[in-house]
């Protein structure tokens, strides 16, 4: 398989506009816009930017949260998203004499009602930003004893390693992405937190894990049911928290399942569409590979077709109707005739992309396809094209084109690396329709020919054929000069 394919999944994201709408309706986002609107003269700031405690309970008052309780602290946290994300604009003192800086309406705050969709989702990306800085900040529970003499934090003294724990918590995010885009994986289902935690710690050929293991699960566990806490609000995941009651004493982790009880109380996560949105823009930016549904729509026929090489077969489907949706039928099935054309190591591939795609256009391809029923390429998917949709008088290719179509059909299965026992299945099919099958395929002009054989000899389960394939494959290279 080519080295430049995708490693990741293709994702299926809504619309930026629906997504636009969910990140407006986050509670986080929703927080942030009030108090930012709430801010005025008389609105106090610290250094740092964070309103002042005598503030906070007004603030939380403004957010229906109450001054008791917890209210203070989540109006804290909504100031210090609005701040980050510039709904709110903080000044410093005037003076050296003031204690306060003072707060104001920032310029974005306009664009969360007259901002275009892309405009809403790179403020609420601010948000996630600040909201994973949150996530990755060290736990002061002994902040007392992290104090030095300067009256600064010795971070040190907390062994924290920040590119450690962004590596850590980006890790887990990663793999709960892979496991909701993959065909197959979760979807939109919750994942178990143990199954997350172990999946970074766990070694993949360790059996039954250590004592020792299961302690770093468990301490992981703890360290991410705090984080997701923080995401929920802002809309990344939904999340349900690692039930209290499995803590056997305060401060002790819970100890991963190891049998059939109810998985959920040891917390259930997973990625919203706006999460999935959110975790493929890091990873965008991280310059990771993270491929979307629909981004080949407005590319030629040959970007959509070499495209699709890393797409599963749903995925695929979803791809090509995009990208049919904005052309007309007759010229879709020209361009991606045209591009199926070549001789290098993706032609195979796009020849049978190219097949299901016409599959998809209708009737209106059919003067395109008759067009190439003379071509060495294309003569043969052409033909199996016309067959399936009953098409009259279409002519019976010569046998050189059959065992050109034979060998570049299996190459292209061998690239896609597709279902084990379908592919076996089609080498049979092949070799038992065709007597002699090998005595002519090895003649065969395709660049493909020798690999094709040698993988046929693999996958034959007689052995006498797969000898004869092994031979075929021999002559080929010799023909070839390989």
């Amino acid at each position: 398989m080519p080295e430049d394919r995708p490693t990741l999944p293709p994702v299926r994201l809504h619309s930026e506009a629906e997504l636009a709408r969910d990140a407006l309706a986050t509670p986080l986002l929703t927080r942030a816009v009030r108090l930012a609107r709430w801010a005025g003269p008389d609105t106090r700031v610290g250094a740092g930017g964070e309103l002042v405690d005598e503030q906070l309970p007004a603030a939380a008052e403004e957010l229906g949260l109450g001054a008791e309780d917890d209210g203070p602290a989540y109006a804290s946290e909504a100031w210090r998203a609005a701040v980050d994300t510039g709904l709110v604009e903080v000044e410093d003192p005037a003076d050296d004499d003031a204690e306060y800086g003072t707060a104001a309406a920032g310029e974005n705050l306009a664009l969360i009602t007259s901002g275009s969709p892309q405009e809403i989702l790179a403020i609420w990306l601010d948000a996630l930003e600040a909201v994973h800085a949150d996530a990755i900040a060290p736990v002061l529970d002994d902040l007392a004893d992290a104090i030095g003499e300067d009256g600064q934090i010795d971070y040190e003294a907390l062994d924290w390693d920040p590119d450690a724990e962004a590596e850590f918590l980006d890790g887990v995010l990663g793999n709960l992405y892979l496991l909701t885009v993959t065909e197959g994986g979760a979807g939109d289902q919750p994942v178990p937190l143990p199954a997350l935690a172990a999946s970074m710690i766990v070694p993949d050929d360790m059996g039954e894990p250590t004592d020792d293991v299961l302690e770093q699960v468990s301490v992981a566990m703890m360290r991410l049911d705090d984080q997701f806490q923080l995401f929920e609000p802002v809309g990344l995941v939904e999340y349900r928290p690692v039930d209290e009651a499995l803590m056997a004493e305060e401060g002790e982790e819970p100890a991963p399942p190891v049998d059939d009880e109810d998985v959920s109380r040891y917390g259930m996560v997973k990625l919203t569409p706006l999460g999935l949105y959110g975790i493929r823009a890091r990873m965008l930016e991280a310059g990771i590979d993270a491929p979307a549904v629909g981004e080949l729509a407005d590319k030629g026929a040959d970007v959509l077709l070499d495209g699709l090489a890393g797409f599963p077969e749903l995925a695929a489907r979803a791809e090509t109707e995009q990208w049919l949706a904005r052309r007309v039928p007759a010229d879709s099935a020209r361009d991606l005739l045209a591009a199926a054309r070549g001789a290098d190591e993706g032609a195979p591939l796009r020849r049978l992309h190219c097949q299901q795609a016409l599959t998809l256009v209708g009737p209106q391809a059919e003067p395109a396809v008759r067009a190439v029923l003379d071509d060495a390429e294309l003569g043969g998917l052409a033909r199996v094209w016309l067959v399936e949709r009953g098409a009259a008088d279409v002519p019976a290719p010569p046998e050189s084109m059959i065992f050109w179509l034979a060998i570049d059909t299996i190459a292209a299965q061998l690239d896609a690396e597709g279902d084990l026992e379908e592919l076996q299945g089609l080498v049979e099919g092949l070799v038992g329709q065709h007597s002699g099958f090998f005595d002519a395929a090895w003649r065969v002009e395709h660049p493909a020919t020798a690999e094709v054989l040698e993988a046929m000899g693999r996958l034959h389960p007689d052995k006498r054929v797969a000898k004869e394939a092994r031979k075929a494959a021999f002559k080929a290279r010799s023909r070839s000069g390989g």
